[in-house]
């Protein structure tokens, strides 16, 4: 690859990371309210403009450039429910969970769940979330090493480790107003560039359009890739399965929520949704065109799934649309790694230091433990994600362990409060899970083409009526006095 497009890429994303991160940390230490949680929750002061494209960019990683690049060989145009997942994701986080998180007025997950039970499932919950957002992380860091690979022809490990490095730097110096900031910039940048290289791929192909590419799976006996909805198969395993294990698993998770957590208000929530979702769900159409046709011209299809697209980007367009392009696309899994790098984080400093070791510890502690924690699991996950685990396939086992700390959620401020029925909830089915991802349980039952969220969602329900129906505990939370308390201090606050 040429030189100069690598050097371009690499100080766009380092002069951007940097000038916003140090003039973002200059402005915190002007800030006079420490309490405010300045690194972690930007004082809860973030508008419209930086909550959308942080909304936007936090579910917008790798699993939906490099995953969706690597599932349209397979699977052709049903890739795009993933996109179509996440819109209806980031629908119902901020019309729903994301509001009540603010409501609240909590710094994480863990911390709401131990309002509505008990310091023993703020712990638990705490363990398995950091656990599983360290998951994801590790695939938005595959995703940074094969992006890099493709750009300089370097091996994958050394990408991960280039990749990882940028990633902490998006985020370490400043916080998650560094993080929402860059993320305005590089938002307008991905959705001009994306658009761009589209049509430029497509002026490039005979008849100067798609038509190629249609009849490239037409001719080949595989009409099927050209359809959203496929075989039905495939619709109810894959498809509907996905849409499942996003909805009723992501709304409880930290990276979206912590973004919430830190709007203004809730009015702030609802209105970056108009922007969000149309952000996240269109990328992921464009990006599903540029892997179908990767795979249909004959000079990249012997690439594979892994690094064609990426490589018939580089040979196809201008330099200077490379440039963009390639710079986009790294933002959005950086902006990704951020975001999941300081979710978990955020859980360790706030749900285990502070909580259990250091009560009285000042938002500065708090901010220095959160960047060394940053810092060690990014490192882990450079590690990890230089393996290159194939990237959707993991994310279903992944998200289910969320299945029913979203349930204890929405049981806990609108129904009941029972901390057995909650332990027995999240044991049962993460035992549950862990069974039916590593065993030969689904083939023994004949469920081998269930999908695991199905099957999650089925028993989170089950065990979680049940066991607050055996075991009676609290009123639900938006219905109790603490809750009361909490609204009349906040109006004094106003």
């Amino acid at each position: 690859m040429n030189i100069t497009i690598i050097i371009c890429v690499l100080v766009y994303e380092l002069i951007l990371i940097t000038g916003v991160g140090f003039w973002v940390a200059k402005q915190n230490k002007l800030q006079t309210q420490a309490h405010n949680a300045e690194f972690t929750h930007g004082g809860r002061q973030l508008g419209v403009t930086v909550i959308a494209a942080t909304l936007a960019l936090t579910v917008l990683g790798a699993p939906h450039i490099m995953g969706i690049f690597e599932l349209s060989w397979t699977m052709g145009a049903m890739s795009l429910w993933f996109s179509i997942a996440h819109v209806i994701l980031l629908v119902i986080v901020c019309l729903s969970t994301g509001l009540w998180m603010r409501r609240t007025g909590v710094t994480s997950v863990p911390e709401l769940l131990e309002e509505l039970y008990s310091p023993g499932i703020r712990i638990i919950v705490s363990c398995v979330m950091a656990g599983s957002i360290f998951g994801v992380l590790t695939l938005e860091t595959q995703g940074l090493a094969i992006l890099l690979s493709a750009m300089t022809g370097w091996n994958v490990q050394y990408s991960a480790i280039a990749g990882g490095i940028l990633g902490i730097l998006y985020v370490v110096l400043a916080g998650i107003k560094e993080v929402g900031w860059i993320n305005v910039a590089n938002a307008a940048l991905m959705y001009i560039s994306v658009i761009l290289a589209t049509g430029f791929i497509a002026y490039q192909l005979p008849n100067g359009d798609f038509s190629s590419v249609s009849a490239y799976y037409i001719n080949s006996g595989n009409e099927a890739a050209l359809s959203l909805f496929g075989s039905p198969h495939l619709l109810m395993t894959f498809a509907f399965g996905l849409v499942v294990a996003l909805v009723f698993s992501q709304p409880a998770n930290q990276p979206l929520l912590q973004v919430c957590m830190s709007a203004k208000n809730e009015k702030t929530i609802i209105k970056a949704l108009w922007f969000a979702a149309p952000i996240n769900g269109m990328f992921g159409v464009f990006i599903c065109v540029i892997g179908l046709t990767a795979k249909a011209l004959p000079e990249f299809h012997d690439l594979g799934p892994k690094t064609a697209a990426t490589t018939m980007l580089v040979h196809m367009l201008p330099p200077w649309l490379v440039t963009l392009l390639l710079g986009s696309f790294m933002a959005a899994i950086l902006s990704s790694f951020a975001m999941t790098a300081l979710a978990p984080a955020t859980i360790f400093s706030n749900d285990i230091y502070r909580r259990f070791y250091r009560p009285d510890a000042s938002e500065e502690k708090i901010a220095q433990v959160t960047r060394i924690v940053i810092i060690i699991l990014s490192i882990i996950a450079i590690i990890v994600g230089s393996f290159l685990p194939q990237i959707l396939a993991s994310v279903g086992w992944v998200l289910a362990w969320l299945m029913p700390v979203l349930w204890l959620i929405v049981c806990g401020l609108f129904w009941r409060r029972s901390s057995r029925a909650a332990v027995i909830t999240l044991v049962s089915v993460w035992v549950i899970n862990t069974l039916w991802s590593f065993t030969t349980l689904p083939d023994w039952l004949g469920m081998t083409d269930i999908s695991n969220a199905y099957v999650m969602l089925i028993f989170t329900l089950l065990i979680g009526t049940v066991t607050n129906l055996i075991f009676i505990g609290r009123p639900k939370y938006f219905n109790s006095a603490e809750y009361q308390a909490l609204v009349i201090a906040n109006n004094e606050t106003k």
